[in-house]
């Protein structure tokens, strides 16, 4: 090699590098902007589910409105020129083809999702959260303008960072918004925007008034012998097949709902109308709203036999005729239940059963071991991960090609390195 290609090539070498660099201060500065303003209303949004809450519990009769604010959500949907149906799925679906999310979708999920919470829906958080910061995000990358590769990256980072925020775990929240939109590919150019973006996000909500959720858990094993591999291989094996019944029946109900009462004022009326009854028929109010309370006490290790199950018809048909929220929080109330209810039988302390089903469960239903993992790591500290890991992996390899999101794709096979490109069922 002559003197000149030595030096045509090291002058090559460092425009490649200050290319990089200057990719990499892009991707900082769109990092700190969507993590300080998804930052700033995931605090907001917070502080109005919480309100929402607090007055729910102390004026009981708002519970009865819950139809009529049924055929205001359906009312503004219509108005607002967006199908009711739109949610997750929406922004899944953006990410993957690179869809536009119009702006308008951030105000109706605040406003709705606070509205299903103050009037008793079974409705979470944190799928609204990832919807508000997918649509702030992307529309900041269309102002931005943006390529198709580059939009795509930062409604992750609004994902994200939304999660994040009205969460409080960064680490799977940055994971989560990679690994739930194709499962066996990550797109890992936004591992580190969407970490820097959740990490400002989370702060942001904190220093507004936001919480880091955490759990207790009791009766964690120091040690590993034969017949506790044995116990955590069938108690995951249980959560397993638990996961494809909670993705079946929110499917199914929604499906029937629409089915044989088509109009949606009236679909969404009528469930608004069931939660309201099996509210009453229940004689308790924990099913109402997210059931952070609840999932206390299964940390703790008390919960009812029924409780999972409930809370999963409860969610179904309030998701499913069209209320607003997420579903990720109930799902986490009823891996915590059932694991705190049925534990025992597996031969493990039910406080340490609720973390081992809050984690596989979800797991289970978004086919994210990864997410699922640092979720267990943030939300208990990560004390014997590996056997959190353990069952976790277990509930992602047996829970078939089932989900939550019917717009995820699964690339790869759960048994073998074979791709397949399907959706979930």
């Amino acid at each position: 090699m002559t003197e000149g290609g030595n030096a045509l090539e090291l002058r090559e070498y460092w425009i490649k590098q200050a290319k990089n660099v200057w990719i990499f201060l892009r991707w900082c500065l769109f990092a700190v902007v969507i993590g300080l303003v998804v930052g700033a209303v995931g605090a907001a949004f917070h502080h109005a589910l919480e309100w929402a809450g607090e007055m729910r519990l102390t004026h009981g009769w708002l519970l009865y409105l819950l139809p009529l604010a049924g055929l205001f959500i359906a009312f503004w949907y219509k108005k607002a020129d967006m199908p009711l149906e739109r949610g997750t799925n929406f922004i899944l679906t953006s990410v993957r083809e690179n869809h536009p999310v119009r702006l308008r979708l951030a105000p109706s999920i605040f406003l709705t999702s606070v509205l299903t919470h103050l009037c008793g829906g079974s409705a979470g958080r944190e799928g609204a959260a990832l919807q508000l910061g997918g649509a702030i995000s992307g529309n900041i990358g269309h102002w931005m303008r943006l390529d198709d590769k580059d939009s795509r990256t930062i409604t992750m980072c609004g994902m994200a960072a939304g999660f994040a925020a009205l969460f409080g775990t960064p680490l799977a929240a940055s994971v989560f918004s990679m690994e739930v939109i194709s499962v066996g590919v990550m797109y890992y150019a936004a591992l580190f925007p969407c970490v820097l973006a959740s990490v400002i996000a989370h702060q942001v909500a904190l220093r507004l008034g936001g919480e880091t959720t955490a759990f207790a858990v009791s009766g964690v094993p120091d040690g590993v012998d034969a017949p506790l591999l044995v116990k955590l291989i069938l108690f995951g094996a249980a959560c397993a097949v638990l996961s494809a019944v909670v993705c079946i029946v929110f499917h199914r109900i929604g499906h029937l709902f629409k089915k044989y009462i088509p109009n949606q004022y009236v679909c969404i009326a009528v469930g608004g109308a069931a939660v309201v009854l099996l509210s009453l028929v229940l004689g308790t109010r924990d099913y109402n709203g997210a059931g952070v309370a609840v999932i206390e006490r299964a940390m703790a290790g008390q919960a009812s036999y029924a409780a999972f199950f409930l809370k999963l018809v409860l969610t179904a048909v309030t998701i499913g005729v069209g209320y607003k929220g997420g579903e990720i929080v109930p799902v986490l109330f009823i891996g915590s239940t059932f694991g705190a209810a049925y534990g025992g039988f597996f031969g493990l302390n039910p406080s340490f059963a609720a973390g081992l089903g809050m984690t596989a469960i979800f797991c289970g239903v978004t086919n994210s071991p990864l997410t699922s993992i640092l979720l267990a790591y943030e939300l208990f500290g990560g004390r014997s991960l590996g056997l959190f890991a353990l069952v976790i992996s277990i509930a992602y390899m047996l829970s078939g090609y089932f989900g939550l999101y019917s717009e995820q794709k699964i690339l790869y096979s759960k048994m073998r390195p074979q791709f397949i490109d399907r959706k979930t069922k």
